[in-house]
């Protein structure tokens, strides 16, 4: 039997670099028109549809090796340019690797208070009798966490924590993975109020902020029934039989944080976790309320760490040396989503992104209308191996997918649910997902075990995605 060895992340994310670097020498160059639009504070450039104009290459010894600009020509991507792509990307998304920085950073300090610890040990006691009803409260929790508030990133620094719950409980460390990379991005596809898909898409369509909620709903229910029934089935079988697990002869020793030893609950610990919540929650109704992005969030926890700090009695050097290690647990996870980023700079940069958009939108244009909308969801989740980012998406496939969908007759709340469904399912197996991969790091999970843990789950999510997608068609949503 073939077995497929995935390389280091960076490795194979730059060798995909590599390829679409080569990609802009065959696909036809071109670029649609822009324009800038304000909504509300927020200011988004945006695509302008029937703007689209193909531009000629420019090829030449100088451009293949450094890059050349010659006026009214592109250029594909140089050699200089494969190799800049990287720094681009982390330029280009600094504000969120510096968020994921922080947030492991914060992460780090919590656990050395042994808050973390204590309330650990203290779900253990509670359910370890029946271990599934304290899965089924993690699930739905992430799960709600994506659907609403749009929480994934803020999920990584809690791997290590539910790897060791995974293990305690007699299962796998696939298990403790997908306990966590399986409700947040399902949940995350089911977007209900998550301001990173649904409300910046409904924005651009020209939609109510929040309609369209009640299909949305549904599609929560069966998403979330449907993944929490894989998962265990996939965790009672190996907790029957471990050499059914996919990870053979893995000592499955977390790490990343200090060792996990068995602490009392005490009041220092409730008033450290209770502010920490309460400050999260206060940070995502900002998020939601008055538009605060990263960089404000970057800076609450920064105050989160100060208060943890005099709520503890640590020392400042104490606190330091935990927020330091926290800094370095994020290293390749926090990198990884800065050269994931450099994909979509390569695309852009070879001017062929926007081809790819025309072509795809003029073959949905000549689709009955019931196939066309399965059209779009697939357009959708190919698009996010590109444009690993669901707001950068957004704003280069809503423009063309909203007024599509005037022209074939479906719905523009149904083009938003094209655009979320795609985006959302294929993070579950996109290996230019920097997320995806930053958690498979944390958590030592090679990308082909993953692949083929989460695969009939993506296409039994798929599947149901189609059926949504026909539902919406035939009742108009």
């Amino acid at each position: 039997m073939l077995k497929i060895k995935i390389p280091h992340v960076f490795i194979f994310l730059s060798g995909i670099i590599l390829f679409c670097s080569i990609l802009t020498y065959f696909i036809p160059s071109g670029s649609f028109e822009r324009s800038t639009r304000t909504y509300g504070k927020v200011t988004q450039t945006v695509v302008v549809p029937g703007s689209y104009k193909e531009i000629p290459k420019h090829i030449s010894v100088k451009a293949t090796l450094l890059g050349e600009e010659v006026e009214g020509k592109s250029s594909p991507i140089s050699i200089l340019g494969t190799l800049s792509a990287i720094p681009k990307g982390l330029a280009d998304s600094a504000v969120l690797v510096f968020y994921v920085f922080i947030i492991g950073a914060v992460f780090s300090l919590i656990h050395y208070t042994g808050a973390i610890n204590a309330v650990l040990f203290e779900m253990i006691s509670r359910f370890g009798e029946n271990p599934k009803r304290l899965f089924f409260l993690v699930f739905i929790l992430l799960f709600s966490g994506a659907s609403f508030m749009g929480i994934v990133t803020e999920t990584i620094p809690l791997i290590p924590m539910f790897l060791y719950l995974s293990k305690r409980m007699g299962y796998d460390r696939m298990f403790g993975m997908g306990l966590i990379g399986v409700p947040t991005f399902l949940g995350w596809s089911a977007g209900i109020t998550n301001p990173f898909t649904v409300q910046i898409a409904q924005i651009i369509a020209e939609l109510p902020v929040g309609s369209g909620m009640g299909l949305r709903i549904v599609l929560f229910l069966v998403l979330a029934g449907i993944g929490f029934h894989f998962l265990m089935r996939y965790g009672d079988r190996v907790k029957r039989d471990s050499s059914l697990a996919l990870i053979k002869n893995d000592n499955f020793e977390p790490d990343g944080y200090e060792n996990f030893e068995a602490k009392s609950l005490n009041r220092r610990h409730i008033l450290i976790i209770l502010f920490f919540l309460i400050s999260y929650a206060s940070i995502l109704v900002a998020v939601q309320t008055i538009g605060w992005g990263l960089i404000e969030m970057s800076a609450s926890f920064i105050g989160i760490t100060v208060v943890v700090t005099l709520i503890s009695g640590m020392s400042g050097d104490e606190s330091m040396r935990a927020f330091i290690k926290g800094l370095q647990t994020m290293i390749v996870p926090a990198l990884v989503v800065g050269v994931a980023r450099g994909i979509s700079v390569v695309l852009q940069e070879g001017m062929i992104l926007d081809t790819i958009l025309h072509n795809a939108s003029e073959i949905l244009l000549t689709m009955p209308r019931s196939v066309a909308g399965q059209g779009m969801l697939f357009f959708q989740s190919v698009l996010n191996f590109f444009i690993p980012s669901a707001s950068g998406q957004a704003l280069v496939s809503m423009p063309l997918m909203t007024p599509l969908a005037d022209i074939l007759g479906i719905s523009r709340q149904t083009a938003v649910l094209a655009y979320i469904l795609g985006d959302g399912l294929s993070n579950l197996i996109i290996p230019t997902n920097g997320v995806l991969m930053a958690m498979l790091g944390i958590a030592k999970v090679p990308f082909e075990k993953w692949f083929k843990f989460i695969l009939p789950m993506f296409f039994i999510t798929i599947f149901t995605a189609m059926a949504f997608m026909a539902i919406a068609i035939a009742i108009g949503y």
